[in-house]
Order: structure tokens, then C-alpha cells, then sequence
């Protein structure tokens, strides 16, 4: 599993003109997942991104996580975190796991994701999507799983 995560003051997640998702100050998290994914990495990822300290304190330090903000996260599916773009000028995906697969991955990841008591929107898995973010820092994270 790989994710991006993005520190924000706001993300929104459009479809079709339609905002069906929203957050305020929080984390945007794009998730893709390959073959061989399961229950151990997604269960690493959501205590990884719940606990990670990239807030800053009253002192001016990353030592806050999310929680402890008030923040909330912005899940949003993105196979394209496993293209491969070695050879040729086309990516090629097929690290990516299949469809049907990281569409049960990024629902049990979002319930995961959920356990932390902190907010969590999630966009659409499979819709053409257009995400929207004011980022805050940047502080802009990659994280795999082991």
C-alpha cells in the first residue's frame, strides 16, 4: 500500500460538479494498493497516518497528530500511485492491484480510518474525480507499507 499525504487547510472531492466530499484543516490521503495487499498493511497505514505528528505545536514543532487538532482526513482512491513509468512514455499499471480487489481494500481502509475518532470523507472509488486542495506548509508526505 502506498500513500501520499498531504497537510491541508482545506480538500474538496467534485464529481460531475457535484462536491460529495469536504474537509476543513486535516490531511489529504491518496491510497493506492498493489497486489499482495491485505489486513496487515492496511491496519499499519491507518495507525501510521492517525499517529503521524505533522501538526505543529504552540511552540512551532511537527508534534501534534491529526487527532489532536481537531483535524479531519480526506480519503481518496488513486491507483495511478503504482504506475510505472521505467520504460516508454505510457505508464504502465499493472503493480496496481485489480480493481475489484483495491475497491474492497480502500472500503475496509476507510472503516479503519474511521476507528481513530477523528472525521473522515472519502471520494469515490472508480469515478472520475476532481480533487481540490489548499495545501498547508507544503508538508507533503510518501509512505509504503512494509
Amino acid at each position: 500500500m502506498r500513500v501520499v499525504i498531504q497537510r491541508v487547510r482545506r480538500a474538496d472531492v467534485t464529481i460531475a460538479g457535484a462536491t460529495i466530499a469536504e474537509i476543513g484543516p486535516g490531511l489529504l490521503v491518496l491510497a493506492g494498493f498493489k497486489d499482495g495487499d491485505g489486513p496487515e498493511q492496511l491496519q499499519w497505514m491507518a495507525q501510521k497516518i492517525a499517529g503521524l505528528r505533522i501538526f505543529e505545536d504552540a511552540e512551532g514543532k511537527m508534534n501534534l497528530a491529526v487527532a489532536e487538532t481537531g483535524g479531519s482526513i480526506l480519503l481518496v482512491p488513486n491507483f495511478t500511485l503504482y504506475a510505472d513509468c521505467n520504460k516508454g512514455r505510457r505508464p504502465g499499471f499493472s503493480g496496481a492491484a485489480d480493481p475489484g480487489v483495491a475497491s474492497r481494500l480502500f472500503d475496509e481502509f476507510c472503516a479503519l480510518m474511521q476507528e481513530f475518532e477523528v472525521p473522515v470523507e472519502k471520494g469515490e472509488f472508480g469515478a472520475y474525480m476532481q480533487v481540490s486542495l489548499q495545501n498547508d506548509g507544503p508538508v507533503t508526505l510518501i509512505i509504503d507499507s512494509p
